[in-house]
């Protein structure tokens, strides 16, 4: 096993920088400073360049899907991606507004407001805060794998938050059904496989969803955009504001806080780790986690959603050879200089091609292609991993998350005598 290997998996510092390998904060942007060149510049502003074209349409499609307005989507991929790159433990985690959360965001709008959604953002990240310096960062890795894909499954979907009226809303909205927008949807889909295998170097999301949505209006097609369903969108960041918060509201939002900042611990650390065998780095942990509470703090002071790695786009990143923090910053930036200058073009996009965007998303989430694997592994494993994928679909996501890991971590005490497994690279 490599150096670099075992720095990796042990959630440490570069390889051989072992005095700061413990450290509760010690963000990597510090270290890669150092000697930091223009050529390494050049790559880094590519690299963002590239993510943010990615992350424009992803940002504003999954901030519809959390029953937010598209605008709070960009600005959390601007404020927190910025926050995670300039203070996280990775190299090259790109940090901003995810599929992992759209059940859960969508569930606290709608019981306690956006208002509310801000407020269990502040606490969650004030949780990470807490974690981070408590140098916890290396106990959420004992979290089992098969919990993690259980839930990760099960969360693959849109609205409402629960299965069984999901079935019932679509149903009751067949009478809405649109042939125009349908087949903007699946072309949107097949423009993205397709930019995905014949030119993967190329920003195919966003391809996809601008050629579809200038489709609309070029043959006067009957189908929604952002503008005609939600208005127009801000061209400037929000003047950062706390959220109106009490002993009650705090009492009320502490179960949900928490499985915000479970979520976002879990999903940047996955992150980073697979930054880290992709481009052979190793991340340090507890600074990670405490990036990430400071991220979704200042994400909720500008009323933004809660944010944390996202493991598609920091793949984004690497492919397109960025090679320190500054490309996740460049990202942030880039994406800033694209709504100030380009609103009103976003506000064009239409809304199936950005609902093919999620359909994909989702698909990677639950990565069918490797449930067969899944289900040859031990019949322990595969009672977690429908356990927890069962929960979160019939019941809720805090009593999926609850019960899959206490059961997980007696079945490891169980099996004390046996190596722990590393966790395996995901695809989505």
């Amino acid at each position: 096993m490599s150096e670099k290997t075992q720095g990796a998996q042990s959630g440490g510092g570069e390889p051989g920088d072992r005095t700061v390998r413990d450290r509760a904060f010690y963000p990597k942007l510090v270290t890669t400073l150092r000697d930091y060149n223009l050529p390494t510049l050049g790559a880094d502003l590519m690299a963002g360049l590239t993510v943010a074209m990615v992350a424009l349409p992803l940002a504003m499609a999954i901030a519809i899907a959390s029953g937010a307005e598209p605008g709070t989507g960009l600005v959390t991929a601007i404020v927190a991606g910025l926050t995670i790159s300039a203070f996280g433990g990775s190299r090259i985690q790109i940090g901003g507004p995810t599929g992992a959360f759209i059940v859960v965001v969508y569930d606290v709008i709608a019981r306690h407001g956006y208002d509310g959604l801000l407020v269990a953002t502040m606490m969650a990240g004030v949780i990470l805060i807490i974690a981070g310096f408590l140098k916890a960062g290396r106990l959420i890795r004992h979290v089992p794998e098969p919990v993690i894909n259980g839930f990760t499954i099960g969360r693959a979907g849109s609205l409402p938050a629960d299965f069984v009226p999901k079935i019932a809303a679509l149903w009751e909205a067949h009478g809405t059904w649109s042939a125009a927008s349908t087949v903007i949807a699946l072309l949107t889909m097949v423009l993205i496989i397709g930019f995905r295998k014949a030119a993967p170097k190329l920003p195919g999301l966003l391809l996809a969803v601008a050629l579809t949505s200038a489709a609309v209006p070029l043959l006067g097609l009957q189908v929604d955009t952002i503008a005609s369903r939600f208005g127009a969108i801000s061209s400037a960041l929000p003047v950062p504001s706390l959220p109106a918060v009490d002993l009650e509201t705090i009492k009320t939002l502490l179960p949900s806080a928490i499985i915000i900042a479970f979520l976002a611990g879990v999903e940047s650390l996955l992150s980073a780790l697979v930054a880290d065998r992709m481009a052979g780095t190793a991340h340090r942990s507890n600074t990670e986690i405490t990036a990430q509470g400071l991220a979704n703090c200042v994400s909720a002071l500008f009323g933004g959603l809660p944010a944390t790695g996202a493991i598609a786009r920091t793949a984004t990143n690497i492919r397109a050879g960025a090679k320190t923090p500054v490309s996740g910053i460049a990202h942030s930036v880039f994406l800033l200089a694209f709504m100030m200058l380009a609103a009103p073009l976003a506000g064009m996009l239409a809304l199936p091609a950005l609902s093919a965007v999620l359909v994909l998303t989702a698909w990677n989430m639950a990565e069918p292609q490797h449930l067969r694997d899944r289900l040859k592994g031990d019949r322990a494993d595969i009672f977690l991993l429908l356990m927890t994928l069962l929960l979160t679909v019939l019941a809720d996501l805090t009593i999926a998350i609850g019960a899959g890991v206490a059961v997980g971590l007696m079945l490891r005490l169980r099996r004390r005598k046996a190596p722990e497994p590393d966790w395996k690279v995901p695809d989505r």
